[in-house]
């Protein structure tokens, strides 16, 4: 094993230097033209030697200014006592999980301590060891192209299985009695505060719904999993619209009923952004679009009044179809690729449908 070399203080092979010139510390002072006091204190070890200081030693001992300037680097950082090898722990923290925002969102505690930090992770990932990889379930997957969560993502859903878990269900999940409520959710449609209902005819039908607010970068809008046979949908309304509320929700209903993600998870993201990539996400997509208009009502009303699609038409083909007009605006822009097309139809509904639902966000936590 090597030894570690001691590191000596500069001034020790400065006194070196000067007995072997014969010089004195006055002597060298008045050589620089500084005060013989300095040099006794670099000599003594009570000065740093400054960049100015190591040029006139250089030039007064013939070394170059490099030397100084190194033995006083040198000395500086091996008096530098290393928190062993605790910032290492927790850049690798920082580095893994997203930390910050999960401090942010009230998930995880902000502590000083590594291994307080490095428990709190632990449990809420339900990992034995940080080493270990994060795992949802048995057979994890998303929409996206197949491809795992990102950390950020799983942060928010296991956020949302926390939440979800603490839901004490009502009645048994029954297939039957969720597709009975579709009518009754579709009833709802008319105006925003009808939203208050939504929470209430899924636990009828012995699905969990949360709401979890999304961590900004993570574009989730949904996902739906399963805890045993009792599945949860759950939704981050980070588009705050009354027309992606209802496509979000319905979308996430699909999957409940075709059984997608008993096996693992669906996490559905940037769901206006982009396009189907499987059968199941197209399946979804396609009865998110038909509960906010019928395809067929919707191409009916492009055909008749296209392109002139006045505010007055607009309005009074919702009122038809006994939906709130927003639902036809948010088909309109999406169509039309115009989402400044009659934006003031475009209610707000988080605030109301977090009035009753279990939610974690924006400032709020309600255990209802």
């Amino acid at each position: 094993m090597n030894a570690i070399a001691e590191i000596f203080p500069p001034g020790e092979f400065l006194n070196e230097e000067l007995e072997a010139r014969g010089w004195t510390q006055t002597t060298l002072a008045e050589i620089m033209g500084r005060p013989t006091r300095l040099i006794n204190e670099i000599v003594a070890g009570k000065k740093s030697i400054t960049p100015e200081t190591a040029v006139q030693l250089g030039d007064a001992l013939g070394t170059g200014p490099e030397l100084w300037m190194n033995l006083e680097s040198q000395y500086q950082l091996s008096k530098v006592v290393r928190a062993d090898g605790l910032i290492v722990r927790r850049a690798k923290l920082y580095e893994r999980f997203p930390v910050r925002e999960m401090i942010k969102q009230g998930w995880i505690e902000a502590s000083k301590v590594v291994e307080v930090l490095e428990q709190q992770l632990r449990d809420f990932f339900s990992l034995k060891s940080l080493d270990d990889p994060i795992e949802f379930s048995h057979a994890a997957r998303k929409t996206q192209a197949e491809a795992p969560a990102n950390p950020l993502q799983f942060a928010w859903l296991f956020r949302a299985r926390r939440l979800a878990a603490e839901l004490k269900p009502t009645v048994a999940y029954s297939r039957q009695a969720l597709e009975a409520a579709l009518p009754r959710l579709a009833a709802l449609r008319s105006a925003p505060e009808e939203a208050r209902h939504v929470a209430r005819l899924l636990a009828e039908s012995g699905v969990r719904f949360v709401v979890v607010e999304p961590i900004p970068g993570s574009k989730i809008d949904g996902a739906c999993f399963w805890l045993g046979a009792e599945p949860v949908v759950a939704l981050s309304l980070r588009l705050d619209r009354i027309d992606n509320f209802w496509f979000v929700l319905r979308h996430e209903i699909e999957h409940v009923i075709r059984e997608h993600g008993r096996e693992g998870f669906v996490l559905d993201q940037d769901l206006e952004g982009t396009d189907a990539t499987s059968e199941e996400e197209r399946v979804a997509n396609q009865a998110g679009q038909s509960f906010c208009v019928a395809e067929a009502d919707m191409v009916d009303f492009m055909n008749r009044v296209g392109p002139f699609y006045s505010e007055q038409r607009v309005v009074g083909f919702a009122s038809r179809l006994g939906i709130h007009p927003g639902l036809v605006v948010g088909q309109l822009q999406r169509r039309l690729d115009n989402y400044a097309f009659l934006r003031r139809y475009q209610a707000k509904i988080r605030s109301i449908v977090t009035a009753t639902a279990r939610t974690d966000g924006w400032g709020v936590i309600h255990s209802l």
